[in-house]
């Protein structure tokens, strides 16, 4: 009888997931629009077919959620509406500010997302808390990674919020134009994620397991519209813009003020393509950049927020490997280096980007843009083509093939300089291809790429290859990752950290689940990483990196991480100083160092008011000792107000006659949210290593969807000798319209 019990079970259960997993519904049609106020009182909604039934994915992930979200959706010939009611403990929901493109962590919210062409790839995802603030991102390579989000997409839509006694209700519509889609379609693939505070939950339509992120598109149920899909009345925008600034640079005893105007167009080509085009952009970020301690002897790559460059971004940025060897990447496109290789803006003339899906398989991505001359700074005028082609393969990976050409459009003296190549710089182009593996439920994934860049004078070691497999399940993770980047290897419009290497990983990682007690998860993961130089050393090895990492996730979402790592570091290259000090006797060229540090991490649950992130590490740095603190401190006066502060401190002893350092990096953040459309935020930044306090004080009003008024203040002082170096006030007016 016991037998017979536990097969019985065991079959409920087995077909009870196997349910789960095949969720779908239908998407009525009708024939006049819905009024958007919350309230769901239409008759129309009574009739909508409701996808609830959610799973927990967040403190487990084999049981259903407490409090249950349910949605509805119907359609017409415009718009999709949406339908949600969300229910909870109560009403006491955690919403940390008004402003627009939140964080799912930390706060009460419900996400959805749409696989508008089945391919598990791609995704537009929108979501809203209970105040009714409102998100929209993009989502791509499968949600596989964190990095896979671009929270920079904007789009208009509307959606209003209401809060009840034990839940609250959001009422959305959508236009269709905003999504893109194959016309004819009747299926779109769908998740979402319901994020629940008070029951310490994270939620999801589809059961995920636990080892996958929340947002992997391998894990999506159905939504069948009732008739197909027309074609997309997608308006024609226009974003006109003008901005007007004053710089009083104190060091140079210069006024500088300045006024531009210009704009971009956005047409939609069929469904699914989209044709950016800008006349006179202007790409100069109305938030500042954060700064960040660099100690090692590479540049940093920061993110780019140029609205142009958005949509469609991971078709033309995700060649080659992320931290290494970036084949193409944005924010190298209207910046340069003036004759003290200092970076500077590059004025763009104009360009044009259509990017898109020709049909469910092919993606195309086309980008060209002039940048104007600065003969005074050696700097020609260059034509920038990209051209980014993607092919589905099985069920979720995909075949990429990348073309980059850069050159100067006039024939420069100072570009044309054949005895010396590092002086010829007329041209520069790279051809590519990679393969990118993800299994059907995510549990193998990788990356396979060739690259080969052209430049005048260059030898035969102007490839870069890499392969990248990893596996991943609930117990266990390995990745087993090789990059090779020739000595000659040249990406001017990419990001490349170094040539000259062969840099080969394994990371391992077991994963713990305690079944009770405070603990939610724990792991320990083994990472060794080694870099070879083919030339410079003969393939020896120039970095080694040991890391034994034991981290604990606690039920109430805080994390407690241990690390110990041990590095090798031959300097090959150049002499190097890790403190950055003026002048200052630098680790001489050849010499080696193997050095270990201890490192402790805490992360505090994220629901609190203050909540906080705080590293420390001590241990050798190349011949001396170095301790480094960093914290992440967060205060929350909801909804309206938000103070923060970053604190990064190193301290570096080295023995004589070699500098020692002691660089603070602090910078306290406040943001205002008045309401949904009026936002003030100040960044103070102070860093003795870069020699700067900053101050950026920006109001944003926004006066209609996506249009913006600006006002930016920026203050910059020397701190070593307490003087002003520049100030500027800025004006720019932004205003979206669609015709």
């Amino acid at each position: 009888m016991n037998k017979h019990f536990f097969s019985t079970l065991f079959v409920f259960f087995f077909l009870n997931n196997l349910a789960a997993q095949e969720k779908k519904f239908t998407v009525k049609y009708i024939n006049s629009p819905v009024k958007i106020d919350a309230v769901l009182d239409e008759e129309v909604w009574e009739t909508a077919d409701i996808a609830t039934n959610f799973w927990q994915q967040f403190p487990t992930d084999s049981l259903q959620a407490k409090a249950q979200a349910e949605i509805k959706m119907l359609f017409d010939d415009e718009n999709l509406y949406v339908g949600i009611k969300v229910h909870a403990k109560s009403n006491d929901f955690i919403i940390p500010s008004l402003r627009r493109d939140f964080r799912a962590g930390g706060n009460d919210n419900i996400t959805l997302l749409f696989d508008t062409f089945n391919d598990a790839t791609n995704a537009f995802i929108f979501g809203s808390n209970p105040y009714g603030v409102r998100r929209e991102f993009l989502l791509a390579n499968g949600g596989t990674d964190v990095r896979d989000f671009d929270s920079a997409w904007d789009v208009k839509w509307r959606g209003e919020s209401k809060i009840h006694e034990n839940y609250y209700i959001c009422e959305w519509e959508i236009p269709l134009y905003a999504f893109k889609y194959k016309e004819g379609e009747t299926k779109w693939r769908f998740n979402s994620y319901h994020f629940d505070t008070q029951d310490n939950e994270r939620n999801t339509w589809i059961n995920i397991p636990q080892n996958q992120f929340i947002f992997n598109l391998a894990y999506m149920g159905d939504m069948h519209f009732e008739k197909p899909l027309g074609k997309s009345k997608s308006p024609i925008s226009l974003i006109p813009y003008i901005n007007t600034s004053g710089l009083q640079d104190f060091e140079d005893d210069i006024d500088n003020s300045d006024f531009k105007l210009g704009g971009d167009a956005k047409f939609t080509i069929g469904n699914s393509l989209n044709l950016d085009l800008t006349i006179n952009p202007d790409f100069s970020q109305v938030e500042v950049d954060r700064q960040i301690t660099n100690l090692t002897r590479f540049s940093i790559a920061l993110p780019e927020r140029r609205q142009f460059f958005i949509e469609n971004s991971d078709l033309f940025g995700s060649f080659g490997d992320f931290r290494e060897s970036r084949a193409f990447f944005s924010r190298r496109i209207g910046i340069a280096e003036d004759l003290d290789g200092e970076t500077i803006e590059n004025s763009i003339i104009a360009g044009a980007r259509l990017s898109g899906k020709l049909n469910n398989d092919l993606r195309v991505g086309l980008l060209n843009m002039q940048t104007d001359e600065d003969v005074s700074n050696e700097i020609g005028a260059t034509n920038n083509t990209v051209v980014a082609l993607q092919h589905k393969l099985f069920s979720r990976s995909n075949l990429s093939f990348l073309f980059i050409n850069k050159q100067a459009t006039k024939n420069y003296d100072f570009l044309n300089d054949d005895d010396d190549e590092t002086d010829n710089n007329t041209y520069n182009r790279v051809v590519g291809l990679d393969y990118n593996l993800a299994s059907k439920n995510n549990t193998w994934t990788g990356k396979y790429y060739l690259h080969k860049s052209f430049t005048p004078n260059t030898l035969n070691k102007d490839f870069s290859a890499g392969a990248t497999t990893q596996f991943n399940s609930r117990y266990f993770d390995a990745r087993l990752s090789n990059v090779y980047i020739g000595d000659d290897f040249r990406s001017e419009l990419g990001f490349i950290r170094r040539t000259d290497i062969f840099k080969s990983i394994l990371d391992l990682e077991l994963k713990f689940w305690p079944k009770k007690g405070v603990f939610n998860r724990h792991s320990l993961t083994f990472l060794p990483i080694i870099i070879f130089r083919p030339d410079a050393l003969n393939f020896g090895v120039s970095d080694r990196l040991n890391l034994l990492r034991w981290q604990s996730n606690f039920i109430n979402q805080s994390e407690l991480t241990f690390s110990i790592v041990h590095r090798f570091t031959k300097l090959v290259d150049d002499s190097f100083d890790p403190t950055d000090t003026d002048d200052a006797i630098e680790l001489p060229q050849d010499s080696e160092y193997d050095y270990t540090q201890y490192e402790i991490e805490y992360r505090s649950d994220m629901r609190k008011r203050f909540s906080y992130n705080i590293e420390t590490s001590y241990g050798d740095f190349f011949n001396g000792q170095r301790f480094s603190f960093e914290g992440n401190l967060n205060l929350r006066l909801q909804p309206y107000f938000v103070a923060s502060a970053q604190i990064n401190y190193d301290n570096i002893d080295l023995p004589e006659p070699y500098p020692d350092a002691s660089i603070w990096l602090v910078g306290p953040r406040f943001d205002v949210t008045f309401n949904k459309k009026l936002f003030w935020t100040t960044l103070v930044q102070y860093s003795n290593q870069r020699d700067n306090l900053g101050i950026n004080s920006r109001l944003q009003w926004r006066f209609k969807p996506l249009s913006d008024l600006f006002i930016v203040y920026n203050d910059n002082y020397f701190v070593n000798v307490l003087a002003p170096k520049t100030r500027s006030l800025t004006l720019k007016f932004t205003y979206w319209l669609n015709i």
